[in-house]
């Protein structure tokens, strides 16, 4: 077990920023996903945990004081906003809403930085959590998104494997039906391939994948990951 990286969420719609801002957290030691906008952002919070959000306010269908006000009702994830609107009655209605920081445009990417490592040292430092899950025959890393086996070769595993490993590895001992699944891994899959992927998976993870030990069945409601 170690100490994860602090994940952080970067919601914005500028493509470019958005990228820029992904491989300097990178650089700093952050571990980054990036959302185009609040829809995105809401899926991404459904499957895994962050330690913070950088929010820009100007995005289109929902802005980020909206997005941020909603999120407020259910979680209490320190939230950057990041946003050309620098007056002070617009830092007040993002303070109203939830707002930890707030950073105006342009802004130096070392600043940004510096207010993302201020604000976490005021929250309560993480648990040491699992990030290695063991199978027995193999172990997943759910940083790395590697499966190897005992004697450290990689095992091959498509995306949608990778991401069904980790969506299940976040949650180990908890049920997820095939529907959530569907929902997380995105449009393109359906509750019934999610029984194929499963399949497939456990011929990867399991001894004998026709009677699994990790990687579970619980009839009539979903799946259910388990590691040594």
């Amino acid at each position: 077990m170690e100490q994860e990286k602090p994940h952080i969420l970067v919601v914005d719609d500028d493509t470019r920023l958005r990228a820029l801002l992904g491989r300097f957290l990178r650089t700093e030691g952050f571990v980054v996903s990036l959302a185009k906008d609040a829809f995105e952002a809401q899926m991404f919070l459904e499957e895994y945990r962050f330690d913070l959000i950088v929010l820009d306010v100007m995005m289109p269908e929902m802005d980020g004081f909206e997005f941020l006000q909603a999120l407020r009702k259910e979680s209490t994830i320190p939230v950057l906003m990041l946003t050309a609107m620098g007056e002070t009655a617009n830092r007040i209605v993002g303070f109203e809403n939830g707002a930890d920081d707030y950073l105006p445009k342009p802004f130096e990417p070392k600043e940004l930085v510096l207010r993302i490592r201020s604000i976490l040292k005021r929250i309560p430092q993480k648990t040491v959590i699992q990030s290695i899950l063991n199978f027995g025959v193999c172990s997943y890393d759910t940083i790395t998104k590697e499966l190897k086996t005992q004697t450290g070769n990689l095992i091959h595993i498509t995306n949608v494997e990778q991401q069904l490993l980790t969506i299940l590895g976040h949650k180990t001992g908890q049920i997820l039906t095939r529907e959530k699944l569907a929902e997380l891994l995105g449009a393109d899959n359906n509750p019934r391939s999610i029984d194929v992927q499963i399949t497939r998976l456990r011929k990867k993870i399991e001894k004998d994948s026709k009677n699994p030990r990790y990687l579970q069945t619980v009839r009539g409601k979903g799946y259910m990951l388990l590691s040594e």
